[in-house]
């Protein structure tokens, strides 16, 4: 949605201006989008205007996009299950504090799920 302000003129617009495609759910129509932002450092008067064409985005169903579609589904679904396991929670919970803080540690509790069951899924189906 659009946003306008209005004094002595037009202050800044700001959001999608023209929505071009929306009778055909599910694309990525055309749009114009305009941004406008306020930085303490810069110019006040930071505002941008977007074009955005008409993509023709279509599944590829290649072995590599199948296969990381497929990797993506089970890591998704061994996260669900980890964090639901009553008996790996404690442990989860002191392993992801003592590596929260560490270089390339995860800030996030799910995130730090994906990271292990990530490498649990690597291991057990190796691609070659």
């Amino acid at each position: 949605m659009a946003k306008v302000v209005w004094q002595a003129g037009i202050e800044y617009v700001s959001g999608a201006l023209c929505k071009c495609g929306k009778q055909k759910p599910h694309t990525h129509g055309r749009m114009l989008l305009a941004t406008h932002r306020r930085a303490a450092t810069t110019s006040d008067t930071c505002n941008r205007i977007y074009l955005r064409d008409e993509s023709n985005f279509t599944k590829s169903n290649s072995t590599n996009a199948m296969w990381a579609r497929s990797r993506f589904k089970s890591i998704a679904e061994m996260v669900h299950q980890r964090s639901m396991d009553l008996s790996k929670i404690s442990q989860d919970q002191m392993n992801f504090l003592a590596q929260r803080n560490q270089l390339g540690g995860k800030k996030t509790m799910r995130s730090y799920y994906w990271k292990i069951c990530g490498q649990e899924y690597d291991a057990a189906h190796p691609r070659d």
